[in-house]
């Protein structure tokens, strides 16, 4: 049997990234934080204590990690801060202590736009669509910082979803919610990105369609981009993740592997409905 977790599923041509780095488990720990691999993780929030402007601290001490051809998971109930953590490492809110760094360079005092420019490719939840534009013409928004042929990324993009393809020509607005977080995933994937960070893809979505875009996912992460996922569906997402941060409040109160957070007998009673 492979020792590849997503089996023969997925465009194994890693030519729409640049990855570097190796790839790490943890055990399920306590308030645990994520072990670095050799020369450290190629995606991390370390230690990260901050919030929005002027206002009290959301995060508290947190990290979160991911490297290439990994799937990172960060649940927790609402409030956690799970989206706050994604924000900070992206630039959008600031970090008073610790440091984000990416490919071994410390990017913690650049904006979301210059982090843009070293790989970071980031979905927000909503508002991540120009609804307008055709499916393509948002593709095409998405290579604004290229200077070279994107017409290959872009094959690479309908090959990965392809209903985007069938409907490259149509309105984004007229797509069903799963065909716009495809468009979304896409655009970011046209900026050729070290590593992709979607924001709740699956939110608002049915059961159906969140299983297909979780399947897109992990057809992403078979590239070799690293994809860092903040998910409300907790149990679902945990059972695609290389590794899983389990946040409350803020901090990190469970870090391990996907698989290891859905066995622990605490994070299931407390987090997973038993």
């Amino acid at each position: 049997m492979s020792d590849d977790p997503y089996g023969d599923r997925g465009n194994k041509d890693a030519s729409i990234t640049n990855p570097k780095g190796g790839s790490t488990a943890h055990p399920v720990k306590k308030g645990g934080k994520a072990t670095a691999s050799p020369g450290g993780p190629f995606l991390i929030g370390d230690t990260m204590t901050g919030g929005y402007g002027k206002g009290p601290d959301i995060l508290h001490d947190c990290t979160v990690s991911v490297d290439p051809g990994e799937i990172a998971v960060i649940v927790g109930p609402n409030g956690a801060g799970k989206s706050t953590a994604m924000k900070a490492i992206f630039g959008m809110l600031d970090v008073r202590q610790g440091h984000v760094r990416l490919d071994g360079e410390d990017i913690t005092a650049l904006s979301p736009q210059d982090r843009v420019a070293k790989g970071m490719g980031f979905v927000p939840q909503t508002s991540n669509i120009f609804t307008s534009l055709t499916v393509e013409e948002n593709l095409e928004m998405g290579a604004f910082i290229r200077r070279d042929d994107f017409s290959g990324t872009m094959a690479q993009v309908y090959d990965l979803f392809p209903i985007l393809k069938e409907k490259r020509n149509q309105a984004a607005g007229e797509l069903s919610g799963g065909q716009r977080q495809q468009v979304a995933v896409g655009r970011a994937l046209m900026t050729q990105p070290k590593v992709l960070m979607l924001d709740e893809p699956t939110a608002g979505v049915s059961p159906i369609v969140m299983d297909e875009l979780f399947d897109r996912i992990i057809e992403v992460a078979r590239t070799g981009i690293p994809i860092l996922m903040v998910e409300q569906n907790a149990r679902q997402a945990l059972e695609i993740a290389d590794k899983g941060y389990v946040l409350v409040q803020g901090r990190n109160a469970y870090t391990g592997t996907g698989k290891e957070l859905l066995a622990d007998p605490e994070v299931r009673k407390s987090f997973l409905g038993g």
